[in-house]
Parts: C-alpha cells; sequence; structure tokens
C-alpha cells in the first residue's frame, strides 16, 4: 500500500511538479493550493506525511505545522516545511518540523527526505 502525502503549496507550478514527481515514486498525493482547516483536511485524506510551503496565501506552514504537531490526533504525522525563504522561517521558530528544505530544491533530495520519514 502506498504512502499518502499531502500537499499544501500555492505555487499551481510547483504544486504540479511536486505531485508528478511523487505520483511518479509510487506515493498517493493530495495537493492543496490553500487549506482553511488544515486538521480537517488532515482529517479527511489522513496522510502519512505532511509538505508545505511556508509562505502561503491566508496562512503559513509554520501555522500548519504547530496546529498538525499540536493536536493529539496527528501530532506523530511527519511535517516538511520548504520555503525560499530559510532565514525568514528560521527566525521565527521551528514550529515542530520534521525537516526543512530551502527552495529551489533538489527532486532528489527532497524524495529521499520522504522516503527517510516514512520509512
Amino acid at each position: 500500500m502506498s504512502k499518502r502525502v499531502l500537499i499544501i503549496e500555492d505555487d499551481e507550478d510547483i504544486l504540479q511538479v511536486l505531485e508528478t514527481v511523487l505520483v511518479h515514486n509510487d506515493y498517493e498525493v493530495k495537493g492543496l493550493e490553500r487549506t482553511d482547516d488544515i486538521l480537517k483536511s488532515v482529517g479527511e485524506y489522513k496522510p502519512d506525511l505532511v509538505l508545505t510551503d511556508y509562505l502561503l496565501s491566508g496562512t503559513n506552514g509554520g501555522k500548519i505545522c504547530q496546529q498538525i504537531k499540536g493536536n493529539k490526533d496527528t501530532c506523530h504525522i511527519p511535517v516538511i516545511l520548504i520555503s525560499a525563504y530559510p532565514e525568514l522561517a528560521v527566525s521565527l521558530g521551528h514550529f515542530g518540523f520534521d525537516a526543512f528544505i530551502t527552495k529551489p530544491f533538489d527532486i532528489n533530495v527532497l524524495v529521499k527526505k520522504i522516503g527517510d520519514l516514512l520509512h
């Protein structure tokens, strides 16, 4: 059974690339350009891992990560935060993420990190 990855990325082109690469690597993928209720999205999709951009319209990946990690039902789910502004994300706090990847990222590095967190 393939592992499920939930991606939150508001750049449609990046989201499409991520979805394509992860499906090609045998992951089941759901991509969202935004979510108003991450816990509801996680509860409905039941991902094995969440991959989220830091800068999102209406919220940020740090808050999404905090909500996932702060909930007893979802705190076990690994979260990877990606951002083109690593100094901004790091200066604002760790948020509890399991891995941080800087944009632009190497697809192979990202796939390996996902695999490491899921196995």
